[in-house]
């Protein structure tokens, strides 16, 4: 018989259909699996990984909870071993290591003696940054990989909640001052006469020189005097 390869190109003369080369069913995600990419390598995550993944989420209870300063806050945080017991019962083949090695070996720490990581769960990796904090000595490496793994171990959602209750970064909603709560009672005021807002706004800079989000609380209540006598 002859090679088909062979006739392909007089089958495309005769204007015939070429036939298709066979389809590798190996290489097509099977049922129960979700497909997904890393780099350039194609891998696959089963619907169990998956919900051995989200366990990650689950908050952890108040014992396992401590306090650590940080950025001049007290932050709500989990220990170095209650984070590994989780990654333990999620995955127990669960593995870190460091982005970088020094001259020796050794994870290498930059100039903050902080590390960069690659914690890999249930065939997933994600990256995490960790310091000691400004701490020196013997300790200040394995402050900082407790640190880089819970960095890494929130990308997964590992103790997101206490992440987001404590980010320092987060914006700070600034306490009232008084002068806040007598622009409210002026507000206040002016709904009840049927005044402007807007106009009294200028009327107030009128009388006394000053914006009236600039005017100390005294002065505030003192033209709303003005209002409720007139």
């Amino acid at each position: 018989m002859a090679d088909l390869h062979a006739l392909l190109p007089g089958l495309r003369l005769h204007g015939l259909p070429t036939p298709l080369p066979k389809r590798d069913k190996t290489a097509l995600p099977q049922r129960g699996t979700v497909a997904r990419r890393q780099g350039s390598r194609a891998n696959r995550m089963t619907e169990l990984d998956i919900a051995k993944l989200a366990k990650l989420r689950e908050p952890f209870p108040a014992n396992q909870i401590g306090k650590l300063p940080k950025g001049g806050v007290q932050l709500d945080f989990v220990g170095h071993g209650f984070i590994t017991a989780r990654l333990l019962d999620v995955d127990p083949a669960w593995n870190w290591e460091p982005v970088a090695l020094d001259a020796n070996g050794l994870p290498l720490l930059d100039e903050f003696g902080g590390l960069w990581i690659r914690l890999t769960v249930c065939g997933v990796t994600r990256l995490g940054y960790g310091d000691a904090g400004g701490k020196k000595g013997p300790d200040a490496t394995k402050v900082a990989i407790g640190d880089a793994l819970r960095n890494a171990g929130m990308r997964f959602g590992l103790a997101l909640d206490l992440w987001c209750k404590g980010d320092p970064d987060a914006p700070v909603a600034k306490p009232r001052t008084p002068a806040d709560k007598a622009r409210d009672e002026l507000l206040e005021v002016c709904k009840k006469q049927g005044i402007a807002p807007a106009g009294i706004s200028a009327q107030f800079a009128k009388d006394t020189g000053l914006s009236i989000y600039e005017a100390d609380a005294a002065t505030i209540r003192s033209f709303t005097k003005t209002l409720v006598t007139t």
